[in-house]
């Protein structure tokens, strides 16, 4: 491709406006469009690789990437079944012609542009059916999604706004150990959400430690090729739920709002929205996301005796609305304290995944000593035995 049409031909993308504006186009651009020395061009080549390697090291596999995962008009009426205009589709065409010519560009003929015959670096370049590929990415749109969403897994909110989370828990159902009924449970109900079905709102329950976060995120991890994303709510955010809905409502993703530790004052504003949004009222409801919450107390309200001695005429049904929250759940699943036995199973499994050769018998021992320190045997005790063992060995 010719330099003066490569350029044009970048600017003249609209569609995938957002692949023309990235790092890497941006960059080649700059390079193909310089009339400069040697050296000018050399500082030019390198700041176009760099930008390259920044996404990875294959030019043509960078590219579809970048195409699959952008967010335009395209992508958001195929992710709706919507109908799309001809004059769209006729856009879309000529201009994955575009990238797929660049997709192609070798880093030898590029290097053969600059004229210097000393080290630059090189890139890869793939033989790949660009329109193809790009078809059968938007085809299964509704597991891979696209913009943020193609790229992450989980996410936070910010400022009102959905951000992906930099150093996201990477769990797998395979690391966990015990509490395979209750995880079982989840898995159903989240399973049922990336089927279509009716899926339960959850709240997960019971002594602290036990891995009620641990098992969200890591049925989260094992379904994310199936569609399913997190998005991480705080309680103070809860107002913004209903906005956080509506923004997902026509995304081709599956959503876990994941509330972490939640209880509440009996006064507490945030009390009234989670009760409006668990009772589904119609602004709320959207079809593809569920509300998950983990919380130590199985009555997230918080309650005083002064509660129950009040004057207030209806204070009975007062104290019975505020314990019964938890009954606006459509799945509750509860976590309690291991049993020894159990407890002594994940320790076991701990060590060896640590590499911990210590005499079983002396590893129960200190294992449930550590516990009685702790307050009481947990998982999370567990892997705070292992960890302390293994620093200790590394002493």
């Amino acid at each position: 491709m010719q330099e003066e049409i490569l350029v044009s031909n970048i600017d003249a993308l609209v569609v995938f406006r957002n692949v023309r504006n990235s790092a890497v186009l941006q960059s080649l651009r700059s390079f193909m469009d310089c009339g400069g020395s040697t050296g000018e061009k050399v500082r030019k080549y390198t700041d176009f690789v760099s930008a390259l390697f920044d996404c990875g090291y294959d030019l043509s596999q960078v590219m579809i990437d970048m195409a699959s995962e952008d967010e335009n008009p395209y992508v958001i009426l195929r992710a709706n079944n919507e109908p799309v205009p001809e004059v769209l589709q006729s856009c879309v065409g000529e201009e994955l012609k575009i990238l797929s010519e660049i997709a192609q560009l070798k880093a030898e003929n590029l290097i053969g542009r600059t004229g210097y015959e000393g080290y630059l670096p090189k890139f890869d370049t793939s033989e790949l059916d660009f329109r193809t590929e790009y078809e059968k990415r938007i085809e299964n749109i509704h597991r891979t999604g696209y913009g943020i969403y193609a790229r992450n897994t989980m996410f936070r909110i910010e400022d009102g706004i959905i951000v992906p989370v930099s150093s996201p828990d990477r769990t797998r159902i395979a690391d966990l150990i015990g509490y395979e009924r209750e995880r079982q449970q989840l898995l159903d109900n989240t399973t049922a959400l990336l089927e279509e079905k009716p899926a339960a709102n959850t709240l997960l329950y019971g002594d602290a430690g036990t891995g009620k976060s641990s098992t969200v995120k890591a049925v989260v991890n094992d379904l994310a090729e199936s569609g399913l994303r997190l998005v991480e709510v705080r309680k103070d955010q809860l107002r913004q739920i209903p906005h956080i809905m509506e923004e997902l409502r026509d995304n081709p993703l599956k959503f876990i709002l994941f509330v972490d530790d939640l209880s509440f004052t009996k006064d507490d504003d945030n009390f009234s929205s989670l009760k409006a949004i668990l009772e589904g009222s119609a602004s709320v409801r959207a079809s593809n996301t569920v509300i998950y919450a983990t919380s130590n107390r199985r009555h997230l309200v918080k309650e005083s005796f002064s509660d129950r001695e009040g004057d207030e005429i209806h204070r009975n049904d007062t104290i019975q609305e505020l314990v019964s929250l938890s009954g606006r759940f459509g799945l509750t699943i509860l976590f309690s304290q291991p049993t020894r036995d159990l407890y002594l199973e994940i320790v076991h499994e701990m060590a060896r995944s640590k590499g911990i050769t210590m005499d079983e018998k002396q590893l129960d021992i200190q294992a449930q000593a550590f516990a009685t320190r702790k307050g009481g045997r947990s998982p999370r005790a567990a892997e705070q035995f292992t960890d302390s063992l293994v620093v200790a060995g590394s002493e």
